[in-house]
């Protein structure tokens, strides 16, 4: 792995596979990102690509700041990576705390496609990752009708896994912000939160007229199915051992701490792999043939369907199972000495 210290802004490129050719991975911006977080996403990016059975490096840009910054920074970062960009070196795009406007300097005059098109006033590319979470929880469980859900995070992406699940007849009985967790055993409804989200940001929680608890508490709320949603190494082994969910369906990358498999495995409860879980993005950007929003949605529900339902192997567990497909693609084209040290795993 090659980590690049930028000079425009306080951050890093890491890159996974570094004398790959072709490297891709979002760009984060957050006040306190590192290094390590840049490490650990460009893995999970490398292992992303695989289990789709895409020749490609993981690679992850990390930058230290707030959205009230964000313009600035921006600016001054896609200025800096341009020549990777042009070689095709490396190709990023929006992820947390960042958008796909940010990224408009980088862009070809007249770039068009069906990634670059919203859906229903949201960015498609959430779109489809928070769509691919739902269909990978509904791929482990068989149905989400009736089933319940409780989502971290309510922005980019938790936003679309609770639309998209309720859509599915599942009931999103808990969420979490920065402000705080609230739970409802019968439900919320999902377009009140759209709409609390759209006024209030993240104190929308402090408007439901339920209990406020601490954010953590997500983690032990009695559902079917548990997304975590914010940033890398949010299940650790303690936590591992009071999650009540059935299954584990991330939308964040790197969730799980190392070791924290084995318990949710010893406990019974489905951890699913997550770069395969929030994969549907990455489907979209490299499927350019695909013109309509529709027929991408078919294509993302085929294709993480099917590799999870390949990851449900009650012997190695799926998030096992998961890298070992990633793991067999990459023994096919990279050579003995070229291959990544281990599985995504914080």
């Amino acid at each position: 792995m090659h980590v690049m210290r930028l000079s425009s802004v306080d951050g890093y490129i890491a890159f996974d596979l570094d004398d790959c050719r072709v490297n891709a991975g979002g760009t984060r911006l957050a006040p306190d990102v590192d290094e390590r977080e840049a490490r650990l996403l460009a893995r999970a990016m490398t292992y992303k690509f695989a289990a789709l059975g895409l020749e490609m490096g993981g690679a992850k840009a990390v930058i230290r700041g707030t959205g009230a910054q964000r313009a600035a920074l921006m600016r001054r970062y896609c200025e800096e990576i341009r020549p990777m960009i042009e070689a095709v070196r490396f190709l990023t795009g929006p992820d947390l705390g960042t958008f796909e406007a940010d990224f408009a300097p980088l862009r070809r005059p007249g770039e068009t496609g069906v990634m670059t098109q919203p859906m229903d006033g949201t960015s498609f590319e959430d779109v489809l990752t928070g769509f691919g979470v739902v269909v990978a929880a509904q791929a482990a469980l068989g149905t989400l009708d009736g089933a319940t859900i409780a989502v971290e995070g309510f922005g980019k992406v938790g936003g679309g896994v609770s639309r998209e699940a309720a859509r599915r007849g599942a009931k999103v009985v808990a969420l979490s912000t920065l402000a705080g967790c609230v739970a409802k055993p019968d439900g919320f409804d999902v377009e009140t939160l759209w709409s609390l989200r759209a006024r209030h940001g993240d104190a929308l929680v402090h408007h439901l007229g339920v209990e406020v608890r601490p954010t953590a508490a997500l983690f032990a709320v009695d559902a079917d199915v548990l997304v975590p949603g914010a940033r890398i190494g949010i299940i650790d082994p303690a936590r591992a051992r009071t999650i009540a969910a059935r299954v584990v369906a991330p939308a964040a990358n790197v969730p799980y701490v190392a070791g924290t498999i084995d318990v949710l495995r010893e406990r019974g409860i489905v951890a699913l792999p997550d770069f395969i879980c929030n994969a549907g993005a990455v489907i979209g950007y490299v499927s350019n043939d695909v013109k309509t929003h529709a027929d991408m949605l078919r294509l993302v529900e085929e294709r993480i369907g099917s590799l999870i339902r390949a990851t449900l192997d009650p012997r190695t567990g799926s998030f096992a199972a998961g890298c070992a497909i990633a793991e067999a693609f990459l023994r096919k084209w990279r050579p003995a000495g070229g291959l990544p040290a281990g599985p995504p795993l914080a």
